[in-house]
Order: C-alpha cells, then sequence, then structure tokens
C-alpha cells in the first residue's frame, strides 16, 4: 500500500509507505464428514494440511475447531458423534506436528445447522451440515 503526499512545485518530494496489514487475510475452508463417520477423508486431509502450513506461517496462531452433524439421530448420539469428529480433527492437526496447546475444539452436534433441515433435505444439503468450522483465536501480531 503506498500514500501520496502533496507538495508545492518548488519541492516535490516523493514518499512511499510500506503499510504492514493488521491481520493477513486467512480463508479457511470447513471439512465435511460422510454420514455417521468420524473420520478424516482424503478432501478433508487436503484442507487440513493448508490449515497446517497456515499455522506453521504463523507460529502464534492458536484455531479452535467447531464441529458439527446433520439433524439424523438423537440429539445426544449427534453430540457425541461431533465431539469424535472435532477430536479426529484436532489429532490430524497434532500428527502434523501442530502443537496441541494451539488447538480447542467443541462439538455441537445438530445445534448449529448451515442448512435448515426441520421439513425436508437432500444428502446434499445433510452433508452440508457434517462440518468443522476453524476460528482463529489468536495469530502472530
Amino acid at each position: 500500500n503506498k500514500e501520496e503526499v502533496e507538495g508545492t512545485e518548488d519541492a516535490v518530494t516523493n514518499v512511499s509507505v510500506s503499510l504492514k496489514p493488521i491481520r493477513p487475510e486467512i480463508n479457511l475452508n470447513p471439512i465435511y464428514f460422510e454420514f455417521d463417520k468420524h473420520n478424516i477423508t482424503q478432501q478433508a486431509a487436503f484442507e487440513l494440511d493448508k490449515l497446517v502450513g497456515i499455522m506453521n506461517k504463523y507460529p502464534q496462531m492458536e484455531v479452535k475447531v467447531e464441529t458439527h452433524t446433520d439433524i439424523r439421530g438423537s440429539e445426544k448420539y449427534n453430540l457425541e458423534l461431533s465431539d469424535k469428529r472435532a477430536r479426529s480433527t484436532v489429532q490430524y492437526l497434532i500428527s502434523k506436528g501442530i502443537a496441541e496447546d494451539r488447538l480447542s475444539s467443541e462439538g455441537f452436534g445438530e445445534s448449529n445447522p448451515l442448512v435448515d433441515c426441520k421439513n425436508k433435505c437432500s444428502k446434499e444439503d445433510h452433508a452440508k451440515n457434517r462440518r468443522s468450522d476453524f476460528i482463529i483465536l489468536g495469530e502472530e501480531e
């Protein structure tokens, strides 16, 4: 980024100012899970590997994993399943060298769907709700 400074005709000075962004542009994509499963899929591993790269670039960054299910199954079962998914996600990141103290997780079960499926949903709509989202809690200044 540059900022221009005006001067008089007699004294023209060009000033170039470099601005460091307060927060780097970081776009974390959610990962998705298969129905009734908590294992990390190949596509999820691809997204998580990108997150590992970002966290290695910003060693002060801390991330919270928020995991969700679709509405099929009991509320209690879905809460347990989302906890398993959250743990699987965190364990994958730890296995790639991210320190455990930089990660936290929470399973929300079916309480926060992207797609409201109370009436009728397609398989694709249910799949959108089976996800882990990533929240940046702290990062390098």
